[in-house]
């Protein structure tokens, strides 16, 4: 049996000290991998549903058959792994900004099997991603300019609930614009959210894509034997 708790590795952080945790859960006899900011729980592997749905629900929305994606926050990495399962996918870059992150799946740290690194389609950025965002070179660092076919992001708690003001005005109509660039005719904006719709950001969406809904994904919490409900956003760039 392993260890009931084990701190695998701590950093300072530019937006304070993280760490990666892994925890026996003796009532449901298993093993479960955590990522803590501060004294925040950032993500967790015993809750990963909304994350996955954020790329399923968004891939879903595109007929085209080979997709440029852009991952924004690497976490665990089941956002991406997610997308990669799609074989329409050509090419996925994930942007996060803490090298710790980075670094804990380059070293096969996390549960996730097959890691990132083996799929050759799959490349890692370490950057600011809302930074990106604004800027008129995007995301693609070899090739400014680029534009995909998706942005999936996933690194706030929700559009007003916010890691680090490093986030800026992203959420607004502005930032949201600046995000739009980056996105084909026809593409798919998805944002993950702990928490049930925001009406508001919804009806934002809707003003700067053209299109938007928000999808619950509801999944049951076994520390609490209770469902929980978040929420991703869909948004897609009106065609051209």
């Amino acid at each position: 049996m392993s260890k009931l708790f084990e701190e695998i590795d701590y950093r300072e952080t530019p937006i304070g000290p993280i760490s990666l945790r892994r925890r026996r859960l003796i009532s449901l006899d298993i093993d479960i991998f955590e990522i803590i900011l501060g004294d925040e729980h950032l993500m967790s592997s015993l809750f990963t549903a909304s994350e996955i749905a954020l790329a399923k629900l968004g891939l879903a929305d595109l007929e085209e058959k080979e997709l440029d994606i852009v991952v924004g926050g690497l976490g665990l990495g089941y956002t991406a792994a997610a997308a990669l399962e799609d074989d329409r996918v050509s090419s996925l870059i994930v942007v996060e900004l803490l090298d710790a992150i980075v670094d804990w799946h380059a070293a096969g740290h996390l549960p996730l099997d097959p890691p990132l690194s083996d799929d050759p389609r799959c490349r890692i950025i370490t950057d600011d991603f809302f930074a990106l965002a604004k800027s008129v070179g995007g995301f693609d660092p070899d090739l400014p300019g680029r534009t995909f076919d998706a942005i999936f992001i996933d690194i706030d708690h929700t559009p007003d609930w916010l890691l680090d003001e490093r986030s800026g005005n992203f959420y607004s109509e502005d930032g949201l614009l600046r995000l739009a660039s980056h996105l084909r005719s026809g593409g798919i904006m998805g944002l993950w959210s702990d928490a049930r719709e925001d009406a508001s950001f919804t009806a934002r969406l809707k003003q700067v894509f053209g299109t938007a809904r928000a999808e619950p994904v509801t999944f049951n919490n076994p520390l609490q034997n209770k469902p929980f409900t978040q929420t991703v956003y869909l948004a897609r760039k009106t065609l051209n």
